[in-house]
This record gives C-alpha cells, sequence and structure tokens, in this order.
C-alpha cells in the first residue's frame, strides 16, 4: 500500500503526544475523603470543653473553701486538745490539795479525840468519888500526901494545858473542815472544767472529721470534672484536627482535579493539532494526486494504554483500552462510511466504521457521538468523546480492529495493525 509523504509527520505528532501521555500517567488517586465535622458538633464540643472548665473553677473554689474550712477545725481541735490537758492537770492538782487537807484534818481530829479522852477520865472518877471537880475539894479529899501531889499535877495540867488546847483543837478543827470544803470545791469545780474540755475536744475532733468527709468528697467531684474537661479538650481537638484534614483534602482534591483538567486540556490540545494535521495531509495528498484521503491513518484518542488485546479471565479481549478524562476526544483511524452510532451491548454507546482499506474500526463505552450510520468520515475527524458507559470500570476508549470487514467478528490485535500503517499504540 503506497505511503504518504506527509504521514511521517503525523505519526510524529502523534507519536510524541502519546509517549508524553503515556509517560505521565494518570494522576495519583486522591485519598478517600476524611470524615468532615459540622459546624453543630465542634460548637457542642466547645461549648461541653466551657461547661466542663467553668465546673471545674467553681469546684476549684469549693475545694478551696473545704481545705479552709478544715485547717480552721484542725486547729480548733488542737486547742481543745490543749485545753483538755490542762483542765486535767489542774484537777490533779485540786485533788491532791484535798487530798493533803483531809490529811491533815484526820490528825487534829485524833488530837482533839485523844485529848478528850484523857479529860473524860478525870471527869469520870470526879463523879465516881462523888464530889465536884473543883480545886478545893479535890485537893482536901486526897487520901495522903500522895494522892494529894498526884491531884494538883492533874488539876495543873488540866488548868494550863488540856482547856487552850482544846479550844485551839476546836478553832483548828474548824478550819481543817473550811479548807476541806474549799478543796472539795475547787476539785468539784476542776473536774467540771474537765468535762467541759472533753466535751469540746470530741467536738472539734468530730468537726474535724466531718471537714475532712467533705473534703473528700469536694476533691473527688474536682477530679471528676477534671477528667471530664480532660475528655471535652480532647473532643474538641480531635474534630479540629478532622476539620483540619478534611479541609487539607478538599485542597488537595482541588489541586489534583485542576492539574488533571491542565493535562486533559493540553493533550485535547495536542490531540486536535494531530487530527487537523491529518486532515491538511490528506486534503494535500487529495489535490497532489499522489493518494487517497482515505490512506491516512490516526491515533484514535490520547490517552494511556490500560488494557491490550488478549485473553482475559476465561475469555478474549478483543481491543485495546486507551484510558483518558470523560469528554477527551475521539477521532475516527482512518477514513470510511459510517456503519453503526449509538447504544449498542457492553459499550453503552459505539460507533462502528468500514474505511476504505475494508477493515471494519470499533470505538466503545463512547459519552457522546457526532456521527451517524451512513456519514463519510475523514481520518482524524472527531466522532465521539470518551465515556464510562456500559460494563467499565473507569473512563477510556475501547478500540477494535476487524480487518475482514465484520462488524462484530474476527477482532486482531489492533497494535501490531496500526504500528503496520505507521501508527504506535505504546503500552502493549
Amino acid at each position: 500500500m503506497p505511503q504518504h509523504p506527509l504521514r511521517t509527520t503525523l505519526v510524529a505528532v502523534l507519536a510524541s503526544a502519546v509517549v508524553v501521555l503515556g509517560l505521565a500517567g494518570p494522576a495519583a488517586a486522591a485519598p478517600p475523603a476524611p470524615g468532615n465535622p459540622s459546624d453543630g458538633e465542634i460548637t457542642a464540643a466547645q461549648a461541653a470543653q466551657d461547661a466542663a472548665a467553668a465546673e471545674v473553677g467553681r469546684i476549684a473554689g469549693l475545694a478551696a473553701a473545704a481545705q479552709a474550712q478544715l485547717e480552721q477545725a484542725q486547729v480548733q481541735a488542737e486547742s481543745a486538745g490543749i485545753a483538755y490537758e490542762v483542765a486535767q492537770e489542774a484537777l490533779a492538782v485540786a485533788q491532791a490539795a484535798a487530798d493533803q487537807t483531809a490529811a491533815q484534818l484526820a490528825a487534829a481530829t485524833a488530837e482533839v479525840t485523844a485529848a478528850q479522852g484523857r479529860i473524860s477520865v478525870f471527869s469520870r472518877d470526879s463523879y465516881m468519888d462523888g464530889t465536884a471537880l473543883t480545886t478545893t475539894a479535890a485537893l482536901l479529899d486526897a487520901a495522903g500526901p500522895g494522892e494529894l501531889i498526884q491531884r494538883a499535877a492533874l488539876l495543873d495540867w488540866v488548868a494550863e494545858n488540856q482547856v487552850d488546847v482544846l479550844g485551839e483543837l476546836e478553832v483548828a478543827q474548824v478550819a481543817q473542815a473550811n479548807a476541806d470544803s474549799a478543796a472539795r470545791q475547787a476539785r468539784d469545780q476542776q473536774a467540771a472544767a474537765e468535762q467541759a474540755a472533753a466535751d469540746a475536744k470530741t467536738t472539734a475532733d468530730s468537726q474535724v472529721a466531718s471537714q475532712q468527709s467533705v473534703f473528700a468528697s469536694v476533691s473527688a467531684e474536682k477530679a471528676d470534672y477534671d477528667a471530664q474537661l480532660q475528655a471535652a479538650q480532647i473532643q474538641l481537638l480531635s474534630l479540629q484536627g478532622a476539620r483540619n484534614a478534611y479541609q487539607a483534602w478538599v485542597d488537595q482534591k482541588a489541586a489534583e482535579e485542576a492539574a488533571a483538567a491542565r493535562a486533559q486540556q493540553a493533550a485535547a490540545a495536542a490531540a486536535a493539532a494531530a487530527a487537523a494535521s491529518a486532515r491538511n495531509a490528506a486534503a494535500a495528498s487529495s489535490s497532489s494526486g499522489s493518494g487517497s484521503a482515505q490512506a491516512g491513518y490516526v491515533l484514535p484518542a490520547a490517552g494511556r494504554t490500560s488494557s491490550c488485546f488478549g485473553a482475559r479471565w476465561g475469555t478474549t479481549h478483543n481491543g485495546v483500552d486507551m484510558a483518558a478524562p470523560i469528554g477527551t476526544p475521539v477521532y475516527a483511524a482512518t477514513a470510511g462510511t459510517v456503519q453503526r452510532a449509538g447504544p449498542a451491548t457492553g459499550f453503552g454507546y459505539a460507533v462502528y466504521i468500514l474505511g476504505a482499506d475494508g477493515a471494519v474500526t470499533v470505538y466503545g463505552h463512547i459519552s457522546r457521538y457526532y456521527v451517524s450510520a451512513g456519514q463519510r468520515v475523514q481520518a482524524g475527524q472527531q466522532i465521539a468523546d470518551v465515556g464510562n458507559e456500559g460494563q467499565s470500570t473507569g473512563p477510556h476508549l475501547h478500540f477494535e480492529v476487524h480487518p475482514n470487514g465484520a462488524m462484530y467478528s474476527g477482532a486482531i490485535d489492533p497494535v501490531p495493525w496500526m504500528s503496520a500503517r505507521g501508527v504506535s499504540i505504546r503500552g502493549c
């Protein structure tokens, strides 16, 4: 088959575009979208944190007050304990004084009793003699000089000693009785003071125990609110972190989409330029008479080869898949007549073209098509857009070649067939 002199230039342009796009490959898939907390969730978390912080502040104030009251109660209990010890000491002193006066009173009483006994003996003897106990009678009644001397001595002792002793002992007895009464009264007062001190100590100890319980309760409540505040802070930070991560994902996705759009525009421009060159070359060849327009061949789409011809999972993949964004232009690989355009089983939409060379080329999974059955097309003419219709896992063009002219059978590997006609499909 004769080669058109401009075909080499067209092939070089298309090959360059394919190499660039093939090497660039598809844009890295963006990571899945992270969770994006709502404004209401973040506001609720902030409110929970503020509420917990307020409670922590309130409980901290109560804890400080309880601690102050506990310290006051401890000081009061200490003072009450000291007062109790002082009262016990004073009671012991009062008891010792009472015991001492009691002993002195007992000694004085014994002396009075002895003196009274001696006088009672003398009085009894005088009574038994039947005479009055007078000094003259006692002396005249003596039986002899010895008894006279004995009675005179007794009367002299009684006159000079016993009467005074009896009077002094009586005064001492009254004084000792008064002292004993005062000592007992002081002891009773100290005993009452000791009891009051003991009661005060008991009350103070009870207050300390009560304040310790209050302080422990408030401290436990504060610890609980501290934990709630920490949990609320963690929740808020988690939501804010998730919001930041989501915003970063959005920014990354937007940047990747912008880059993909720029790459798509560049690829579309390159493919359009290549198609225009092909049409111009075909027109020039026709006008010069050195060949026919139907003799030109072009790459059907600018994209990355994602699947080649051959056996796949127990069946045969009858074409080559060229991955490209939806909307990428699809061109007629060669001049010919459209045999069919529209819905096609498995492809969603497809265009079938019978070339001037007798081969049928098939363009499947397209999103839009711009030709109809019976229409004549030129090589490089846009006939459709890349899509993701039918049984497809991603946007691409499915390209088949049937050299025997049958639309649905006799498919061969398009790569060597196109290569033999000066068009390189890389990736297989």
